[in-house]
C-alpha cells in the first residue's frame, strides 16, 4: 500500500522560508512517475503547485515560479518543496501526490495522481 507522509509545515512571516518533505513508502518511484505538490486554501479548489518527473521535467504554477523549488531524492524515496519569499496568499494545506501508474499529464491534473498524503498546513502571516 502506497503511503505518502508530509512534514515541514508550520507558520512563518511573509518573506520567510519553509521546506516541505514527502516520503513515500510501499512504493518506489522512478523517473516515469510524477511526484507533485498541490495546495488548497480555505474556500478554494485544490490546485497544482509544482511537479517533477526527472531533473529536466519540472513544472511550476505561475504564482510560485522563482520562489518555490521542487526536487526529489530517489535513494530516500522523498520529494521536497523549498518555499522561499513566502506570501500570505501561500497559506494553505499542502498535499503531496504520486502518480503511481505513470504517465501523468498534464502535471497539474488532480485525477492523474493515485496516491495522496494527509496534507500539512502552511500559514504565512503578514
Amino acid at each position: 500500500q502506497v503511503q505518502l507522509v508530509e512534514s515541514g509545515g508550520g507558520s512563518v512571516q511573509a518573506g520567510g522560508s519553509l521546506r516541505l518533505s514527502c516520503r513515500a513508502s510501499g512504493y518506489t518511484y522512478s523517473r516515469d512517475n510524477c511526484m507533485g505538490w498541490f495546495r488548497q486554501a480555505p474556500g478554494k479548489e485544490r490546485e497544482g503547485v509544482a511537479a517533477i518527473y526527472d531533473r529536466t521535467s519540472i513544472y511550476y504554477a505561475d504564482s510560485v515560479k522563482g520562489r518555490f523549488t521542487i526536487s526529489r531524492d530517489y535513494a530516500k524515496n522523498t520529494v521536497y518543496l523549498q518555499m522561499n519569499s513566502l506570501k500570505p496568499e501561500d497559506t494553505a494545506m499542502y498535499y503531496c501526490a504520486a502518480d503511481v501508474v505513470g504517465g501523468a499529464y498534464p502535471w497539474h491534473a488532480i485525477n492523474q495522481f493515485e496516491a495522496w498524503g494527509q496534507g500539512i498546513l502552511v500559514t504565512v502571516s503578514s
